[in-house]
């Protein structure tokens, strides 16, 4: 890997980074002479299951991943999305290197935070074509820079990740999803808000509206809005936090239950954008913003653009699938209106990606300290040239 970016160098021909390409639809369409594919540098280095650490090859399977941690009762706790699907391609495709260079998370990120913060430690190669390592096997590794951390969400544009270590916890014993059917979206955010904020210890909020409910767990829901709340641990405190949850949710609206495996399915097709993973590229965008400010930014959004929505994050993160084009001026407009936030467009067609700002403009003088990063790590440009803008 150290001779092929240092080739790359030294004859300036840019290197297209990735896996297995299941996130070849996220940022701009990347200009490469050639392609650096990570994913015959697979295998789990060492797993142990009672120091909570596991370490693997950057295009070792995910999906490898996480048959060997649910062997052993754990989990990544930050549940990490799966964008295959939304992106035409078969689910579970998505390499250990791409999580960490896409940041991945899913609806436990409001309690688990995303991938960065589960990182131990790391082993790359710069586009310098110098190798480095940063962090090591426990928490309390870090002196100076926490380079690991650095680049996570980086999109391999500052180096090609070799090595990941993790932080893995234990799975939960069980979980139990509560659903409030029939609220509007402003009587969901709050609903989720006071949920969330109670004793109850919730591990995911989310709302889907009308016929958007109906595009999770193959239907199963019906068309009717669901208000999903979801806790998990051992069976007792999960069947009494949810005893008194419900309680106090029931006066809301008809109040239903989802246990175990369907209480896992409905939450992996919200952490993957089911409802818009309809085989199209119809521009999806996600966008995060203040809870409470979602159902308002939806509604003026509506009101100039053809545009479906569904919430997550406890309303933090927005969804969005526009019913033509990408609207990324108005987008970023009601997101600025409604209080500021991020909006990253997660799908689009080549040409529309490469036409559009994918993420989110950053202020002058961010933009000038990533510059000064980049520099620093790649110099010649080598290293997914334009992926992020």
């Amino acid at each position: 890997m150290r001779e092929i970016v240092a080739d790359a160098v030294a004859s300036g021909a840019p290197l297209l980074v990735e896996g297995t390409g299941s996130k070849s639809g996220l940022g701009k369409p990347v200009q490469a002479a050639r392609t650096l594919s990570t994913a015959g540098l697979s295998g789990i280095l060492f797993y142990e299951p009672e120091e909570l650490v596991l370490s693997a090859r950057a295009g070792t399977p995910l999906a490898e991943i996480e048959t060997l941690l649910a062997g052993r009762g754990q989990r990544l706790d930050f549940e990490p999305i799966d964008y295959g699907p939304l992106h035409g391609r078969p689910a579970g495709g998505g390499t250990l290197g791409g999580l960490m260079a896409c940041n991945l998370s899913g609806p436990r990120r409001i309690k688990a935070g995303a991938a960065r913060d589960h990182v131990l430690g790391i082993r790359a190669v710069s586009g310098r074509g110098e190798e480095f390592r940063s962090g090591g096997r426990v928490v309390k590794n870090v002196t100076g820079y926490d380079l690991s951390k650095g680049m996570a969400g980086s999109f391999g544009t500052l180096a090609v990740l070799a090595e990941i270590t993790l932080k893995v916890l234990p799975a939960s014993a069980t979980e139990t999803t509560l659903l409030l059917r029939g609220l509007d979206d402003e009587r969901a955010a709050g609903a989720m808000a006071g949920a969330m904020g109670s004793s109850a210890e919730a591990s995911g909020a989310a709302h889907l509206p009308y016929d958007v409910a109906g595009r999770v767990a193959d239907g199963a829901l019906g068309k009717a809005p669901a208000t999903a709340i979801r806790l998990e641990g051992i069976g007792p405190s999960v069947a009494a936090r949810a005893d008194h949850l419900a309680r106090g949710l029931e006066r809301l609206g008809p109040l239903e239950r989802l246990e175990g495996e369907a209480s896992v399915r409905f939450w992996r097709d919200v952490r993957d954008a089911r409802p818009f993973a309809d085989g199209t590229e119809r521009p999806v965008w996600r966008v995060s913003l203040a809870p409470t400010r979602g159902p308002a930014f939806v509604m003026a959004l509506r009101m100039g653009a053809g545009a479906d929505a569904f919430y997550d994050w406890q309303g933090g993160l927005v969804w969005l699938r526009m019913e033509a084009g990408a609207e990324e001026a108005l987008v970023r407009s009601l997101v600025a209106a409604h209080g500021g936030g991020h909006a990253t467009l997660v799908r689009a067609s080549v040409p529309e990606r490469t036409a559009t700002p994918v993420f989110q403009p950053q202020p002058p003088a961010l933009a000038a300290l990533s510059a000064r990063l980049k520099n620093q790590f790649d110099p010649a440009g080598v290293l997914n040239p334009g992926r992020m803008g």
